[in-house]
């Protein structure tokens, strides 16, 4: 059995993350240099080749950005995305390689079982995916301003977590960005903050103490950094008493650096 998730990169300047199994290989988003995909790939033990498809969460060019050349590269993967999104990508994909799934309705791409859901990001109808393979669940939570209780019940059993905490409130409003945009990041249909990020792990760990690893992602190159991350995450989870065990692990993904290969065991 293996099913594994590796970031290629993580950050509000660009995103790409691998999941595979023994069978099956897929991207979710494609928001970096098409160079720097291949490379991952490889690093990860699959080629452009043998990849099988491409899963679009929405169409911010942080998530697309490399669309059409990962696709010129990759001749046997399909692309996934709800029709909402596909709009805004049609141009950049051949028709038949397109499939469209709905919200809350699983879908096999290969081997592997896929829940798309809701998120709460100002994009056309932007998703988080959850994964599963062999009883394992894996679930990507970026982009999103809040986390809903539709989100919060699908990542309940998770065992991975890929969750957004992108920015620390207080260097957010000192930064040197235009107010409308620091009003749109901390908005319900902005980004995740750090504090925001822990709230939720600590619900969760006390909803469900089961073992499970979080990876912080998403951060803001501008207002955050890995140290803030972390250190705030854990700062918050220690008040709620909550603390990193062998039932709980938390970790950051780097913005542009590949992470190691976390693989869920069964």
């Amino acid at each position: 059995m293996s099913f594994s998730f590796c970031s290629i990169a993580s950050g509000s300047s660009g995103n790409c993350y691998v999941v595979k199994s023994e069978k099956t290989t897929l991207l979710v988003d494609v928001g970096i240099s098409g160079k720097k995909i291949f490379e991952g790939l490889e690093k990860t033990g699959r080629s452009p080749s043998s990849l099988n498809g491409i899963l679009i969460s929405h169409e911010h060019s942080d998530h697309i950005k490399s669309l059409k050349t990962v696709c010129k590269k990759s001749k046997d993967a399909y692309i996934y995305s709800n029709i909402n999104t596909w709009e805004h990508i049609k141009d950049m994909v051949p028709y038949e390689r397109q499939i469209i799934f709905e919200k809350g309705k699983e879908f096999k791409a290969g081997d592997i079982m896929i829940r798309p859901f809701s998120i709460s990001h100002d994009a056309s109808d932007p998703v988080g995916f959850s994964f599963f393979y062999e009883g394992k669940q894996l679930s990507i939570v970026t982009d999103t301003g809040c986390i809903t209780e539709e989100i919060f019940d699908e990542i309940l059993e998770a065992d991975l977590i890929v969750l957004e905490a992108n920015h620390d409130e207080e260097i957010l409003k000192f930064c040197r960005y235009p107010y409308y945009v620091k009003r749109r990041i901390l908005g319900d249909t902005g980004h995740l903050s750090n504090i925001a990020a822990a709230e939720c792990i600590s619900r969760l760990v006390k909803k469900n103490g089961k073992k499970r690893r979080i990876l912080l992602s998403h951060l803001s190159r501008e207002n955050n950094t890995p140290e803030v991350a972390c250190l705030t995450v854990k700062n918050v989870l220690q008040e709620e008493g909550v603390y990193e065990s062998e039932s709980l692990a938390i970790e950051v993904i780097k913005r542009d650096a590949m992470s190691p290969l976390y693989e869920l065991k069964k």
